[in-house]
């Protein structure tokens, strides 16, 4: 390792900025990790210290994992793992809550409404560090809320049970994942909000994914479907399409091709007739509708991978999709291109995956089987595939 990257965390980042390919300027740093130029140029210069939320908003947009620019902190991972008995303790309590105060109505909002961006952005860290206080105020808030409180308030509790579902599912934590989704549907019930409700079963296809339970999962999105607020909003439509896409891939998963392709067909219609964006807190459009038409042909297999290697061609990502999504699209083109035969095309596709969302990529089960097979297919292959399959704990 260079010299230089073993100073302080300001010549760390210095140095993996200057290593990004394109290189990467102090401004450009600042405004993918919504941190102030000022503040980038000081840390740099080691004229300040830099707090965990800073550094893991810098690492995410250098695409590394915040432990490779300070060395004295655990990895990521372990951080994440360790706190996930004080999530599992901070909804225990959901229907009992103490009585200490809760934090103001607009805290409140603020806070859910951050969390969501870190689940975006793949930032699981920051999720596990502030979901616990957060969820046991929510609920604090809720109980003891007034009636024309209680929608408004039962909503954040989805959105937040949401953030945290993402790290406890990521991360492997199968029963505290089934538990939150329970909880977001539980909470749903009293916001009389379709739209909301379609979001909570778009994720709750996560317990079918889990237990392979492929064609109940398909006929619960199915239901889903059909209750579905009609689709003459810009938000009902992108409620009704993101359930078509989620159904295409579990009717891959379950080999149903007719039942894929027709579900991929339906959201690829009702994709066009939208802006890409985040609605309710699921992207989709019609670049979110291509990245799962690569899943589609993932999950189908056989003859329908070459339509993965199709689809991303002539294209890529573009980099205004939520980090989660973008770098699922790699790790799903990396696979399709090893059961190709195009193992260092999979290696480079793993690679762009952890670049954008490291702490995705390194937990994702299909990270680890795929860099394992590459590097017992390539035994005497570059130092880089060995660091990269021990880096996500391939075996």
């Amino acid at each position: 390792m260079p010299a230089h990257v073993n100073g302080g965390v300001g010549k760390r980042i210095a140095y993996y900025r200057s290593v990004m390919r394109p290189k990467m300027t102090q401004q450009q740093l600042a405004d993918a990790a919504c941190v102030a130029l000022g503040t980038i140029r000081k840390i740099e210069r080691g004229e300040r210290g830099v707090t965990d939320a800073t550094l893991e908003a810098l690492a995410a947009a250098l695409g590394v994992d915040p432990s490779r620019l300070r060395t004295e902190r655990a990895p990521a991972h372990t951080q994440v793992r360790d706190a996930l008995p004080t999530l599992s303790a901070a909804i225990a309590t959901y229907d009992v809550p103490d009585d200490d105060p809760a934090r103001p109505l607009e805290e409140l909002r603020t806070a859910v409404a951050e969390a969501a961006r870190w689940r975006l952005a793949s930032q699981y860290t920051r999720i596990v560090r502030e979901l616990p206080d957060l969820l046991i105020d929510l609920a604090r808030a809720y109980h003891g809320a007034y009636a024309n409180q209680r929608q408004e308030l039962a909503a954040l509790l989805v959105t937040a049970y949401r953030s945290a579902d993402a790290v406890a599912f990521k991360f492997g934590a199968l029963d505290l994942s089934a538990r939150l989704v329970e909880l977001m549907r539980w909470a749903a019930r009293d916001t009389d909000d379709q739209l909301l409700n379609a979001a909570v079963a778009y994720v709750r296809t996560e317990t079918f994914f889990a237990a392979r339970a492929h064609a109940a999962g398909l006929r619960a999105l199915e239901h889903a479907i059909d209750t579905a607020p009609v689709p003459d909003t810009a938000s009902a439509i992108a409620a009704r399409g993101a359930l078509h896409m989620r159904a295409a891939v579990i009717a891959g998963r379950a080999r149903d091709a007719t039942a894929s392709q027709a579900h991929i067909g339906e959201a690829r219609i009702l994709a066009d007739q939208v802006t890409e964006s985040v609605y309710h807190g699921t992207a989709f459009g019609p670049d979110s509708v291509r990245i799962h038409e690569v899943s589609v042909a993932v999950s189908l297999g056989d003859d329908h991978v070459g339509r993965a290697l199709t689809v991303a061609r002539d294209w890529m990502p573009p980099a205004d999709l939520p980090a989660e999504r973008r770098s699922g699209f790699y790790i799903e083109l990396a696979r399709a291109q090893l059961w190709s035969g195009l193992a260092d095309h999979a290696f480079e596709s793993l690679k762009v995956a952890r670049q954008i969302a490291p702490q995705h990529t390194r937990e994702h089960p299909w990270v680890r089987e795929d860099a394992a097979t590459l590097r017992r297919l390539k035994r005497a292959d570059s130092e880089s595939l060995t660091n990269f399959t021990e880096w996500c704990a391939a075996t």
